[in-house]
């Protein structure tokens, strides 16, 4: 049993960023990136169960089919698809608003194209950003890939059997399933113990809908998030202990493709701003004072400035 939709795309349309994203782990245990056949394994859990995304693309568009699940969920689907490929919120608007702009103009034109690639689900992309805070991103990649391999879901036999190109991934773990862990079997996959406190503190305040990020990703797809709408998503993300401004708005862009995040406290973003103004790394303030100027674009010319040091991973 599956589902499908298909997703015209933009044009033009970069692909760096989302081969880069989707295959930062060589060693994939949740996808399965075959960039010359231009597809896409991913697998992760559905209504409760494991399912396995399957991406055919081409120039102009992307089928989607959706294998695991019962009937229905095809506006789901579509939605889940536009976060990923970063059509959400679409860039257009920045680049026509900023193409004379002395100094982000020239990068926006070298790199027209880009959209932001989102995680399928807003868990997935909260747990991601925890994880990499302040740390490497081949560090952060090791836990994820750790964090796959303690609490991952198998694909059902059927899809193993339809699909055994991809018998082998596993369903990234939804919150219940990192809820269901205890802090030293994180400690024993090399977490710290502050990045084992906050992972369980948000997997057991989704997995009570105590923490709405599904609900949020539901509005966000059906243009019912504002500025008000995204504070408080804000207030309760940064009261969770553990959790602060670069992890939530890394979270907004790449769980619901929110654009307008400030990322001043990237170090990646500093340091291309550095170079792109020709002067040393400026610090966190002066990073946010230079990316006020873009409001409501802040998180996408953060990706452009990522872009720019071939740090799209990240």
């Amino acid at each position: 049993m599956w589902i499908e939709c298909l997703q015209l795309l933009p044009q033009p349309y970069r692909w760096a960023e989302f081969l880069v994203f989707h295959g930062r782990d060589a060693r994939q245990r949740s996808e399965l990136l075959l960039a010359q056949q231009r597809r896409l394994y991913k697998a992760l859990i559905w209504d409760g169960r494991p399912a396995l995304l399957v991406l055919d693309w081409d120039a102009q568009q992307v089928r989607a089919r959706l294998h695991g699940p019962g009937k229905g969920g095809e506006e789901r689907l579509q939605a889940m698809l536009k976060r990923m490929l970063g059509l959400a919120y679409p860039p257009s608007a920045l680049e026509r608003s900023q193409a004379g702009h002395a100094e982000l103009g020239p990068l926006l034109a070298a790199q027209a194209g880009l959209h932001v690639p989102a995680a399928p689900t807003p868990f997935e992309a909260l747990s991601w950003a925890i994880m990499g805070q302040q740390i490497s991103v081949a560090v952060a990649v090791s836990l994820r890939r750790k964090l796959i391999e303690a609490a991952g879901v198998p694909l059902a036999p059927a899809t193993q059997k339809l699909l055994p190109e991809a018998a082998d991934l596993l369903a990234y773990p939804d919150a219940e399933r990192v809820a269901a862990l205890d802090l030293e079997t994180l400690r024993t996959l090399s977490f710290s113990q502050a990045k084992a406190q906050t992972l369980l503190a948000v997997a057991q305040l989704a997995a009570a809908k105590a923490l709405a990020l599904d609900e949020w990703a539901r509005q966000s797809a059906q243009g019912l998030w504002d500025e008000a709408a995204v504070a408080e998503a804000e207030r309760q993300l940064l009261a969770i202990k553990g959790i602060g401004p670069w992890t939530v708005n890394y979270c907004l862009l790449r769980g619901y493709g929110w654009p307008d995040g400030s990322l001043h406290g990237d170090v990646a973003v500093r340091r291309a701003l550095g170079l792109l103004l020709d002067r040393e790394k400026p610090d966190a303030a002066q990073t946010r004072l230079w990316l006020e100027q873009f409001k409501p674009w802040r998180a996408l010319v953060a990706a452009h400035l990522w872009a720019s040091l071939a740090d799209t991973a990240y």
